[in-house]
């Protein structure tokens, strides 16, 4: 057996990984963002009904969900595995996004934004240049859990056929009959990628850290 081959086949299966989360974690966070603010600000109705977005979407297992939402999307409009995975493991991303702005939404004192109302500024206005910038800071330890989230469970994708890191371990298994060690180069993969993620906005948290008072 050619293990240079062996393992750089399992490894190329890494862009789709990357792909799959580069379009998750995005979608999951704009649609994230949107939804915490409107639960945060659009009234009582509003709040309840994020509520049962989130509360349905994190109660049932991620790769129920993606089948029902890859199933749905691809019998609409047709979409490849690669796309319909992608934009359903944005979708179960962003029930989790939504209490993870919503919290540091909810952190950000509602004095601040009576006084930003109070020198004239209209609420949007208060939203964007008081609540939004803090809340981004406030946010960003537990959306870098997220981030690592995502990118392990983009191997869920497997089960639909696209072909990243998990699928092509999985073949490799089958046809070499060395399971453990396609699954061990599948597993340091996963590690470096989410090692490399944590770091990386591990740096983003401290730079935007607020200094504490001497």
């Amino acid at each position: 057996m050619d293990f240079s081959r062996f393992i750089q086949y399992i490894a190329s299966g890494t862009a789709y990984t990357l792909g799959v989360t580069l379009i998750a974690l995005p979608s999951g966070l704009l649609i994230g963002l949107v939804l915490a603010f409107v639960a945060v600000y659009g009234g009582k109705l509003a709040g309840k009904i994020m509520d049962v977005y989130s509360t349905v979407l994190r109660g049932i297992p991620p790769i129920v969900l993606l089948f029902i939402l890859y199933f749905m999307m691809s019998g609409a409009i047709n979409l490849s595995p690669f796309w319909a995975g992608s934009i359903s493991l944005g979708i179960i991303s962003s029930a989790y996004q939504l209490e993870i702005f919503r919290g540091a939404i909810l952190s950000v004192s509602g004095e601040q934004m009576m006084a930003a109302r109070a020198v004239g500024m209209s609420k949007i206005q208060a939203i964007r240049y008081v609540v939004l910038p803090q809340m981004i800071r406030l946010a960003i330890p537990s959306w870098s859990n997220e981030a690592a989230i995502v990118i392990k469970d983009s191997s869920l994708v497997y089960a639909i056929g696209v072909p990243e890191i998990l699928r092509r371990a999985q073949l490799i298994s089958a046809s070499t009959q060395e399971p453990f060690l396609a699954y061990i180069t599948a597993a340091l993969i996963y590690f470096a990628l989410v090692f490399i993620t944590n770091r990386v906005l591990g740096r983003v948290e401290r730079k935007l850290t607020i200094p504490a008072n001497p």
